[in-house]
């Protein structure tokens, strides 16, 4: 998800070369790691409540 975002895509104007883009999927897997340990950013209720309006309208 974060690597579809763009998320740890090197910088066009002042990026680290070949080592960042090596080393990006790294920060993306550290960051995601987080993510999950916090709980994630909250869209799991937001798209539960979404998917009961609309199966309440059909």
């Amino acid at each position: 998800m974060l690597k579809s975002a763009g998320f740890g895509e090197t910088s066009t104007s002042f990026g680290g070369g070949t080592g960042e883009d090596q080393f990006a999927s790294f920060l993306r897997n550290e960051h995601a790691a987080q993510l999950a340990k916090a709980g994630g950013i909250g869209l799991a209720e937001t798209i539960f409540e979404s998917l009961k309006e609309t199966s309440n309208e059909g």
